[in-house]
């Protein structure tokens, strides 16, 4: 059996291959880096994220 993808998963995918293109792609090996920067303190991360969250929302307008 033949399976095409729909038009909105091609998009979507168009839309990941574009978020990886422009380093907006956070990684397993990323996240650990960032976790262990912040020496697994949940609330340091949490606010290492909350400080980054207005570049990224600057960077897609």
């Amino acid at each position: 059996m033949k399976r095409t993808l729909t038009q909105k998963q091609i998009a979507d995918y168009e839309q990941l291959c574009h978020e990886r293109n422009n380093g907006r792609l956070l990684t397993p090996d990323g996240l650990r880096f960032i976790c262990e920067a912040n020496n697994y303190n949940a609330e340091a991360i949490g606010r290492y994220f909350l400080e980054l969250l207005p570049t990224i929302c600057k960077k897609e307008q």
